[in-house]
């Protein structure tokens, strides 16, 4: 809806482009007016459907009604606004606008929550609302705002799953936290998971300072409590317990080494002019028809020059003999992993400014607010995802149908 350029004109009037903002400016005085308009249209529907709820006429009881008003300052977008609240005789008047014990516009804690998901810190928000808004923010009152958030963290950490994933990547960052009085580096691990429909989810988040066939046993069993039946490949870097793991609760899944950080591995031997050539000769064994590339590979001269190359791709040769059998389209989905490292990038971005938090709450609280901002980034769908859906359809017949 557009506003008449009239009533722009005159709000304008004998003001000065200074005069919008800030105390005592045009905004305040607009949000002062529009939100005391607001509830007096609420409380006048309030007696409205009081008086239509009300006994029939006779019944010893006086029709409830206004009675003055009370004054609330209440934090807004634009600074502290003075409200005048309409009452009610009988006191049962509980605006939606601003409800009776509520202090701020919800949009105020919004921008709090914005910037905290942004990796701002308690300081730095402090610093920000009062500069922007001349408030002053407490840590109590930041710390309350953004602590409203574990409950929907909580239920997205529960919510139910689709029963089967095609791929789901699972992926670790390092963050530390303070655990029983001493602070942990641990693993926060991710699951970035493609829907049968092509478009990605992250399925969840786990705190653990050592990985183990125990915990990923914890991990996979909440999958299956929250409806997961099937995973047809499950890419992983190396996790430590995790093919045992997977074994045990979905003996289907086949689980395949990420192309992208076994590159990456190899790359950090090689000098830096060397790079591209280590790649080349590479990228010919994970393109390869068949297992014999590696053989070659090990042949190569890079490799006699970097010894520490060929072995790490032969340990982890299990994991990535199933990638040959996978046609180019799915192997592509694999080892262009953007949306993993997207995903990893935006998070590390969040926590790059907190030394360490207080708490696992503290820190999934974080990656959660951080995740929920970027979603329309890592949620994109795969590209060529017909032509993918099409050889899946194939390869894994039934199973994937049921998706």
């Amino acid at each position: 809806m557009s506003i008449d350029k009239a009533l722009l004109d005159h709000l304008m009037e004998g003001r000065k482009a200074g005069d919008l903002f800030g105390e005592d400016g045009i905004l305040q005085e607009l949000t002062k007016a529009l939100a005391e308009r607001a509830l007096s249209a609420e409380l006048d529907e309030h007696l409205t459907e009081e008086r239509a709820d009300a006994p029939p006429e006779g019944a010893n009881q006086a029709p409830n009604r206004r009675n003055g008003r009370s004054q609330k300052t209440v934090t807004t977008d634009s600074g502290k606004v003075i409200l005048d609240i309409p009452r009610d005789r009988n006191g049962s008047f509980d605006p939606l606008l601003i409800a009776k014990y509520q202090r701020r516009f919800p949009e105020f804690d919004t921008k709090i929550i914005s910037m905290y998901a942004r990796g701002m810190t308690t300081r730095e928000i402090q610093g920000h609302i009062e500069d922007i808004y001349g408030i002053e923010a407490s840590p109590s009152l930041i710390s309350a705002i953004t602590d409203a958030v574990m409950e929907e963290v909580t239920a997205w950490q529960n919510r139910p799953l689709e029963p089967c994933y095609p791929i789901v990547f699972m992926d670790a960052i390092r963050v530390k936290i303070r655990t029983d009085g001493v602070v942990l580096n641990k693993a926060v691990f991710v699951a970035l998971a493609v829907l049968p429909d092509g478009t990605r989810d992250v399925l969840g988040l786990w705190f653990q300072a050592n990985e183990g066939a125990k915990f990923w046993a914890k991990v996979l069993s909440d999958l299956r409590n929250r409806g997961v039946q099937d995973i047809l490949i499950a890419v992983v870097d190396g996790l430590k317990g995790f093919p045992q793991a997977i074994e045990a609760a979905f003996p289907q899944t086949q689980v395949q080494t990420c192309i992208v950080h076994l590159l990456r591995h190899s790359m950090s031997f090689a000098s830096y002019k060397d790079r591209k050539a280590v790649a080349a000769a590479l990228k010919a064994v994970y393109t390869a028809v068949d297992a014999t590339a590696l053989a070659e590979f090990e042949n190569n001269d890079l490799a006699a020059k970097y010894p520490a190359i060929a072995p790490s791709w032969r340990r982890a040769w299990n994991e990535v003999i199933p990638f040959l059998d996978y046609p180019p389209q799915v192997r592509r989905l694999i080892y262009t992993t953007n949306a993993i490292e997207a995903l990893n990038s935006k998070i590390r971005r969040a926590v790059r400014s907190r030394g360490h938090f207080p708490s696992d709450e503290a820190a999934a609280k974080l990656i959660y607010l951080a995740l929920n901002a970027t979603s329309v980034e890592w949620k994109r769908s795969v590209r060529e995802w017909h032509s993918v859906k099409s050889q899946f359809a194939i390869m894994f017949e039934d199973r994937f149908q049921m998706a």
